[in-house]
């Protein structure tokens, strides 16, 4: 299996949602990247990196997205390959591999970023920020001597993963500085921010009305369910970028790693933040999105297990809060449980297609305003049960011919409620059996 193969997905989706790559790779990824292994086996240096490359090119709609561009010229091989906000260059001889990000300018850099990104260079394993005479970079040099594509793979992988983030991070906290190198950034339909803009002030009222109708006491644990699906929902759905996903994305980190803060204070934060994205005007908020391309996932995958683990949990959970009859959280907790396994694990495509349906499914006043077919009738509380069927069955078989086991299980769900639904949903998912035979 190529080390790709878990980012393609069957699902045809018109917009970007997540964090993924949001396109499916070549089908014959898997035999470019086996090529390209023989051929650095043979010494054949370029052409192994001409299949290598090739091999991380995704499409849409049966259109190549141009995530990575390569030329050959002579005895090199110039390359480059885009991640969001970093453009990544480069150039391959039979002897090395020498890549490069363009951050910013060296003179506008002030002393705070420049020691971050010194700072930045003890955390990274292969890539380096250094300044040339005119801007500060992030640059690679890899040795080919004794090179295989999975030792190309993860040092790419870092310069393209990190120089975006460090791109970004530096755009939300030195509004000041300037970011080069970012032609290749597309702005969006203003017409479609608008939509996401009123959604989420919408999603913002809807939240504060149900922590408003919680039991007055002890009721901190609901209260953050409901908050943090909050935080997933925008950035699954809305997607923003900038200031927008880095403070999200610190509130959530937050939340889940410091132990010396009680959980209402950390509830209390949320809803600070949750405040300032309600209180934003339109024009601050489409300043948090632009259009790109993307080659690398930002998740490992993750085992099979430990979704399986996480949905136990979680449906146990939420059998507590039934059983103590706190219904008005049931709902939301279902919702949350989709949506944290998507922010948080790096999932097969068949998992990440069946989750991306259940949202579908329970979102759909969102998905019918950006133009899809509604899957889930809210006023009648009915199901387009057939069309739900045939789309499991769509993102399951093409994977039927490696994973005998794999079935589709549209017909065992239990259609009566959403929330029966959803349940089934997730027994069923937990289920999926990868095992090669």
């Amino acid at each position: 299996m190529g080390w790709l193969n878990f980012f393609q997905t069957k699902t045809e989706i018109k917009h970007s949602f997540g964090r993924g790559i949001n396109a499916s790779l070549c089908k014959d990824e898997e035999n470019l990247f086996n090529k390209s292994y023989e051929a650095f086996e043979k010494k054949e240096i370029l052409n192994a990196y001409e299949y290598f490359f090739k091999s991380l090119e995704n499409f849409s709609n049966g259109q190549s997205n141009q995530n990575v561009i390569i030329v050959k010229k002579d005895n090199k091989l110039n390359f480059e390959i885009f991640q969001g906000t970093a453009r990544i260059t480069g150039t391959i001889t039979k002897e090395n591999l020498y890549a490069e990000v363009i951050i910013t300018k060296k003179t506008l850099a002030n002393v705070a970023l420049k020691r971050l990104l010194l700072e930045r260079n003890y955390q990274l394993t292969y890539a380096y920020y250094f300044s040339d005479n005119e801007y500060i970079k992030l640059k690679l040099y890899l040795d080919n001597i004794t090179m295989t594509p999975q030792k190309v793979f993860y040092p790419l992988r870092e310069i393209a993963l990190n120089s975006d983030f460090d791109k970004e991070y530096t755009k939300s906290e030195f509004p000041k500085i300037t970011l080069e190198d970012i032609k290749h950034l597309k702005s969006m339909d203003e017409e479609e921010l608008r939509l996401k803009y009123d959604f989420m002030q919408r999603w913002i009222d809807e939240i504060n009305a149900k922590i408003a109708t919680l039991p007055s006491n002890d009721n901190a644990a609901m209260q953050s369910f409901i908050l943090l699906y909050l935080i997933f929902k925008i950035d699954y759905l809305i997607v923003p970028k900038y200031g927008i996903f880095q403070k999200s994305s610190k509130k959530i980190t937050e939340y889940f790693s410091d132990e010396n803060l009680t959980v209402e204070s950390k509830n209390e934060e949320i809803r600070k933040y949750i405040n300032e994205l309600h209180e934003m005007n339109f024009e601050e908020f489409k300043t948090n999105f632009y259009d790109a391309k993307y080659t690398f996932n930002p998740s490992d995958k993750s085992p099979h297990e430990e979704i399986e683990i996480f949905i136990n949990e979680s449906l146990a959970k939420i059998r507590w809060y039934k059983n103590n009859r706190y219904n008005q959280v049931i709902p939301t907790m279902y919702k949350y449980v989709a949506l944290y396994l998507l922010y948080n694990y790096g999932l097969h495509p068949v998992t990440k297609a069946l989750l991306h349906t259940l949202v579908e499914i329970q979102n759909p006043a969102f998905f019918k305003a950006l133009g899809y077919d509604t899957l889930y009738n809210e006023q009648e509380a009915t199901f387009s049960k057939k069309a739900i069927i045939s789309k499991i069955e769509d993102i399951i078989s093409p994977y039927q011919s490696r994973y005998k086991m794999l079935k589709p299980f549209g017909d065992k769900l239990n259609f009566t409620s959403l929330n029966e639904f959803s349940n089934s949903f997730y027994l069923q998912l937990k289920n999926l059996d990868f095992e090669e035979i």
